[in-house]
């Protein structure tokens, strides 16, 4: 399976993201289009052109276009796709917490209660929340002319996103369908009346629910790293900018330490595609680990280092800008680029000091990647800096104009959990170097690329 019933975290560690591709646009498609729809997803689609749909999906995931199809048809899709996941989006462990906080908090509490439920999730899952819950809210406020208002919606879309307790054979199962033969017990109704009642409260309260206070923040006990300028990395000199060779000089060796300690400190993870994907403890006060992937690719290391450099946008599908900021020579200078992210989340936005080699031994090339502040980077609005610790590239050639590509990376994407980051930051690593490698395979048949 490519969507339907593959966990949140599974597809996130498949794509990068933790909804697919087609999934996004049906949103997508349903806010341009469909807000003013009378009964959305209260009135049933036709259940063969929703079978096409779910057959077009699975077979294309990256499927983004849904031009022609009926409004009922899609959102009817969506609800099946959220019932359809092996574990509810408000995952088994949280979803009776968040029945339980309209059962027996007072209501003046409620608010706080399920904010702090929210934050407790698995980031994943609060990530597809959040864009669900801004998605029913804009379709809330199109009421007037849909007919669906937020209780409207919690009633068609709640069984699809809590698992509650019911009663089968004198045992509490966790199931989305009542496995009750007959009329439901009193204490069914109260659970199935609170679910309810949460949806709603979560489309009526979103902005509370999905922003962090600043207090908060201030009280964080997690280890925040910032940037250095240009002139605590040493790249001035009283002549102005130096070539940045000392830290360099630093990764390379760094990079013999790390090719060295293979077997006793790097941890393997399974992974598919030809790649290596291993971590290691760093020993110092941050708590993110250092990950490593090797792919090989069909190109000289010349011609990789300068995709990487120069052609992003042909294997990152998450760029929505970049340029450089200012060259400080040759080989160094202050890059700074723009990704994605699922809506509504903000965008991640990245400033970099990066320099690179092309004269290693063997025809080795080295690229090296550290956050930067720099006052002409400024951060895009509603955008979120990423603070990159560690992103250097080792690319090495392994015979018949082939290379062996191996990235070091260590990067707080900012607002994710050290869990989210140990579970997920790898594969990301690994789907985007997939995508490099898989960049140089376009148009390329004939034996010669057999060699």
């Amino acid at each position: 399976k490519a969507v339907f019933g593959v966990p949140l975290l599974l597809n996130l560690q498949r794509t990068g993201q933790a909804l697919p591709t087609c999934i996004q646009a049906s949103f997508s498609y349903l806010r341009k289009t469909s807000l003013d729809s009378v009964g959305i997803f209260r009135k049933s689609g036709v259940r063969s052109r929703i079978q096409k749909l779910r057959n077009l999906n699975e077979s294309n995931p990256y499927n983004d276009t849904y031009e022609d199809q009926q409004a009922y048809d899609v959102a009817d899709m969506l609800k099946q796709y959220f019932r359809d996941l092996p574990e509810a989006l408000l995952t088994n462990k949280w979803s009776e917490t968040f029945i339980s906080i309209f059962l027996y908090i007072p209501h003046m509490d409620r608010l706080d209660a399920l904010h702090a439920a929210i934050m407790l999730m698995p980031d994943e899952n609060r990530e597809v929340l959040q864009s669900l819950i801004a998605f029913l809210q804009e379709v809330c406020k199109n009421a007037d002319e849909n007919q669906m208002t937020a209780t409207n919606l919690a009633a068609c879309l709640a069984p699809s996103l809590f698992h509650l307790t019911t009663t089968a054979n004198n045992k509490n199962v966790s199931s989305r369908r009542s496995k009750t033969v007959g009329v439901p017990d009193q204490r069914e109704l109260n659970e199935i009346r609170a679910a309810h009642e949460c949806l709603t409260y979560m489309i009526m309260n979103y902005r509370h629910l999905f922003s962090v206070s600043e207090e908060l923040l201030r009280r964080s006990v997690l280890t925040e790293w910032s940037p250095s300028t240009l002139e605590e990395l040493h790249c001035f000199t009283d002549n102005g900018y130096s070539n940045w060779k000392s830290i360099v000089d630093e990764c390379i060796q760094e990079f013999q330490r790390n090719s060295k300690d293979k077997a006793k400190w790097w941890i393997a993870v399974q992974n598919t595609e030809n790649v290596e994907i291993s971590y290691k403890k760093v020993d110092d006060l941050h708590p993110l680990r250092l990950w490593r992937i090797t792919v090989d690719v069909e190109a000289p290391p010349v011609e990789v280092l300068n995709r990487i450099l120069r052609e992003r946008n042909v294997w990152d599908n998450r760029l929505l800008k970049s340029r450089v900021v200012c060259r400080l020579d040759k080989q160094s200078e202050v890059f700074h680029y723009v990704r994605s992210s699922l809506w509504p989340l903000p965008k991640r936005d990245y400033c970099v000091f990066r320099s690179w080699k092309t004269d290693l031994r063997k025809g080795t090339c080295l690229l090296v990647e550290q956050s930067v502040d720099h006052h002409d980077a400024t951060p895009v609005l509603e955008g979120v800096r990423v603070t990159v610790l560690t992103s250097n590239y080792h690319i090495e050639p392994c015979g018949a104009g082939k290379s062996r590509v191996t990235h070091y990376s260590r990067v707080d994407s900012r607002g994710r959990s050290p869990e989210w980051y140990n579970k997920v930051f790898g594969h990301i690593c690994a789907v985007d170097l997939v995508h490099l490698r898989d960049s140089f395979n376009h148009g390329s048949e004939g034996p010669e690329t057999k060699v």
